[in-house]
């Protein structure tokens, strides 16, 4: 691992100084916290060093390499392209035990997917006799009583299929972040009445989806990395929780940058939480 530079040395000790995190040394990882790991060129590397118990990175089989051995890797059928023998198999075959459904199907962007398409296709991710988490919609969504999860939902329990745990994107747009942790309590509470189910939190940050999208500067990014990241380890019904997460291109997110280095995202991340939480 390469050394800090002076900037982001003088930001992490700055963020010491305040209390925002405790120590930098290695401390046992939350069995919660995870990153979504996408196309970093040291991969291997960063999974190893961001003090997490489990990764994704959207996809059916680890496309990062051979991971840590104590970093789980959790596989992800993302949309209807993923609905294929070989796809499945490699799914089954990574050892999870748990598997992730479609990425925001209610966006165009993403997944892409009407409701109907998404419960069609349920049964071949039953088969597989994995534990099985929903489709993670695209912010907003999850707590609409008439969304696209809550259609999804009640189509799935009219059918008699299984549905193991609630996946959710819930990206806040308070650049605050003492209130956007409590926002982010907020809605991840509002999502476990709805369903009364185990939550697994696959993507957050600090983000305004608009056009062109809005996000707060690296330090305000940080502070809301430590803080939410303790308040989900509080909360019961949160079984995981990952940041979006280990990306190169995408510089108020990412907590490495492309040389392997931490970013100050990257440094409050593997700092917290202070304790690790219990086993999910």
């Amino acid at each position: 691992m390469q050394a800090l530079t002076d900037n982001q040395s003088r930001f992490l000790s700055i963020l010491l100084a305040i209390g925002l995190i405790p120590t930098l040394t290695a401390h046992a990882a939350s069995l919660k916290k995870g990153i979504g790991e996408s196309t970093q060129p040291n991969a291997v590397q960063t999974i190893s060093d961001a003090n997490v118990s489990w990764y994704y990175d959207w996809g059916p089989k680890p496309a990062t390499g051979v991971a840590p051995a104590d970093v789980q890797f959790i596989p992800m059928i993302w949309g209807l392209n993923n609905l294929n023998s070989d796809d499945l198999k490699a799914a089954k075959a990574s050892g999870a035990g748990t598997l992730l459904g479609f990425n925001e199907p209610n966006e165009k962007t993403q997944a892409n997917m009407t409701v109907q398409q998404a419960l069609d296709a349920w049964p071949q991710l039953e088969a597989l006799n994995m534990r099985l988490g929903s489709p993670a919609p695209g912010t907003g969504d999850d707590v609409k009583p008439d969304g696209w999860l809550a259609q999804f939902m009640a189509g799935a329990k009219a059918a008699g299929y299984r549905v193991d745990f609630i996946c959710i994107h819930p990206y806040q747009s308070s650049f605050d972040p003492d209130q956007a942790t409590k926002d982010l309590v907020k809605e991840v509470t509002a999502v476990h009445d709805m369903y009364r189910l185990p939550i697994w939190v696959t993507e957050y940050a600090l983000a305004n989806w608009i056009t062109p999208p809005q996000t707060p500067d690296a330090a305000t990014q940080a502070k809301f990395a430590a803080e939410s990241a303790k308040a989900l380890e509080a909360l019961p019904f949160v079984e995981r929780y990952a940041w979006y997460g280990d990306v190169p291109n995408q510089p108020t997110f990412s907590l490495y940058n492309t040389d392997g280095t931490p970013t100050p995202v990257g440094a409050a991340w593997k700092a917290a939480p202070a304790k690790a939480g219990p086993k999910p």
